[in-house]
């Protein structure tokens, strides 16, 4: 595993996440909860990175590469989450996320800042995992070939 490959790749990510939501914010779209799923969109394009990077440089395995992947995704989340509660209090603290959780899925009544980012960090936690898993499935045969035996007892002389 290269840690600043996976620092550089997480902050891409994040970098693209809050641009985005700055975006949105500016446009007023920041209410429509389904252009969030273009956040998708992001972290597949880092994770995706990550892995192909490694495939370049010969780093194999499944394993350690679905943790390079989750660990890209995870500094993403953690330097988004942290943004997010600067932002929020920039903007007001909790009159402004009340009116911004009134978007989001989860949650109900009025939750904290931090009560909403035990809720995004759930969320993020939850997506890191499942789009490098996916992504493990189109690269795992690249990374590592299990179907083969590699010791002469078992090839064909």
């Amino acid at each position: 595993m290269n840690f600043s490959r996976i620092v550089i790749n997480g902050f891409i990510i994040y970098a693209c996440i809050a641009l985005f939501f700055l975006l949105m914010e500016v446009v007023g779209w920041s209410d429509q909860i389904y252009l969030r799923l273009i956040n998708f969109a992001f972290v597949i394009y880092g994770v995706n990175r990550t892995i192909k990077s490694n495939y370049h440089d010969n780093v194999g395995g499944y394993f350690t590469n679905l943790v390079s992947g989750i660990f890209t995704a995870l500094v993403s989340l953690i330097l988004g989450i942290f943004s997010f509660i600067a932002y929020i209090e920039y903007k007001g603290g909790n009159d402004y996320l009340n009116h911004f959780s009134a978007s989001y899925i989860f949650g109900g009544g009025e939750p904290s800042l931090y009560q909403f980012c035990a809720g995004l960090a759930l969320e993020g936690i939850a997506s890191s995992v499942i789009v490098s898993f996916a992504l493990m499935q189109y690269w795992k045969d690249k990374v590592e070939k299990i179907n083969k035996v590699d010791d002469i007892a078992h090839n064909q002389h």
